[in-house]
């Protein structure tokens, strides 16, 4: 038997007659790499931990504490845990055992409390070699010479942190998964594209974690998914971000990074691997390509909201949002909507209207990989016809520039007599 005590008091100079500390709730959320068992105590608590063999099970004692109503038990999809059993040690103190599928690595923290809960102690239970297996593959996997382009679809929130909530009780966590989804099936269907899933269900993943998946899977594009909220209920529409080196381009935007950057403080993250790694990846954009990339996408998807209905801002913005600070993929943060409005809360609710903002958002990933596909994948070698919608302060010979050819062949290519264009016309770009 393997023990380990730890003590955490996050107030100091408890009295000895301190009231016993209730465990008021037990919940257990599943993700496809670990399973996090979070109780909900009335206090702080003393805690120790057992690992045990023959059979794999977790002893937690925790000191001077009782429980108040059965425990959640585990979903049989459950990857590493097989049953939670609860009673008394020593009359005054709890002890729970998680029963294991499997050998797991353990750790465990207690969170303060927050805006959306009290107390809280945290136990996470993963794979032992999880990090040598994702180290081996991101190192070993070969990329195909012909290849797909990869868009990574992040989720916002999920699990512990449910992100902002509607009048009439949506969770931002539930909708935006829902739409990524349904975003991602359709990428799925198009020539040359494979989304890969941030988060597949109602678990929270860490700023970080959600930045090294995209790395791993080798994303060109990240895209993570949100539902605004605001203390005015009339405030409606979309809007889409990009990181911002420098300030944000509106107080509100500085107002709503601050809100999701708080996401690890709510979802819960042990402070011990907050470690030169995180401060490696949460950098600004280092790279130049990336971030005019990333603007250049993000304008494109804008264009496919406002053919849907009411945008927030009419341009793209910037904010420090730590979730788009992968220093080498192009990466923008959708605010869908405004869960706070009752009106786009029943929108966001909506099937259909899931259904059209997943395609407003892939027509702008299309229009930019059409004309902006790496080498190595299948849209570049296939050669789609690259086009250009005319722009308000565009100009001909502008155009040709951008795209490295002269202006007569662009000309001659569209069966133009002059140079005049017109904003909303479709200029076909020809082979440089």
């Amino acid at each position: 038997m393997r023990a380990l005590w730890l003590t955490v008091l996050l107030c100091l100079g408890l009295p000895a007659w301190a009231e016993q500390v209730k465990l008021e709730n037990v919940r257990i959320w599943a993700a496809p790499d670990n399973t996090r068992v979070v109780f909900d105590v009335s206090g702080p608590v003393q805690h120790k931990l057992s690992e045990l063999t023959s059979p794999d099970r977790v002893v937690v004692d925790i000191q001077d504490t009782r429980i108040t109503r059965a425990p959640a038990q585990p979903t049989k999809a459950d990857k590493y845990l097989k049953l939670v059993r609860n009673g008394v040690r020593n009359q005054n103190d709890l002890r729970i055992v998680l029963d294991l599928k499997q050998k797991t690595e353990i750790k465990s923290f207690l969170l303060p409390p927050n805006q959306h809960y009290g107390h809280r102690l945290v136990i996470d239970l993963y794979e032992p070699s999880r990090s040598d297996a994702l180290q081996r593959v991101s190192v070993d996997k070969t990329p195909p010479k012909a290849r797909d382009v990869v868009i990574a679809i992040d989720a916002g929130h999920g699990g512990e942190d449910p992100g902002a909530r509607g009048p009439g009780g949506t969770n931002e966590k539930d909708v935006v998964l829902q739409i990524a989804n349904r975003l991602a099936s359709l990428i799925n269907k198009e020539y040359g594209m494979r989304a890969v899933l941030i988060r597949e269900g109602d678990y929270y993943i860490s700023l970080r974690k959600r930045i090294e998946k995209a790395r791993q899977a080798r994303a060109d594009l990240f895209i993570s998914i949100h539902a605004d909220a605001f203390r005015d209920s009339r405030v409606h529409g979309s809007s889409v971000y990009i990181l911002s080196q420098r300030g944000a381009t509106s107080e509100a935007a500085r107002w709503l990074a601050e809100q999701e950057n708080a996401s690890d403080l709510i979802g819960g993250v042990s402070l011990d691997v907050q470690d030169d790694v995180l401060a490696s990846v949460l950098l600004d954009l280092s790279q130049t390509a990336s971030l005019e990339a990333s603007i250049e996408v993000a304008d494109r998807v804008l264009d496919g909201l406002k053919s849907i209905g009411k945008v927030h801002k009419r341009d793209v913005q910037a904010a420090g949002f730590a979730v788009l600070k992968s220093p080498d993929i192009p990466s923008l943060l959708i605010e869908t909507a405004y869960i706070s409005n009752p009106s786009e809360e029943r929108n966001l609710r909506n099937g259909f209207y899931q259904a059209k903002l997943a395609r407003a958002i892939l027509s702008g990933i299309r229009g930019y990989f059409y004309e902006h596909a790496p080498d190595n994948t299948l849209i570049a070698m296939r050669k789609v016809p690259k086009k250009h919608i005319i722009a308000r302060g565009d100009t001909l010979s502008g155009i040709a520039q951008r795209y490295r050819i002269s202006t007569e062949s662009l000309r001659d290519h569209n069966g133009l007599k002059s140079d005049i264009i017109k904003v909303g016309q479709t200029l076909t770009i020809p082979s440089s």
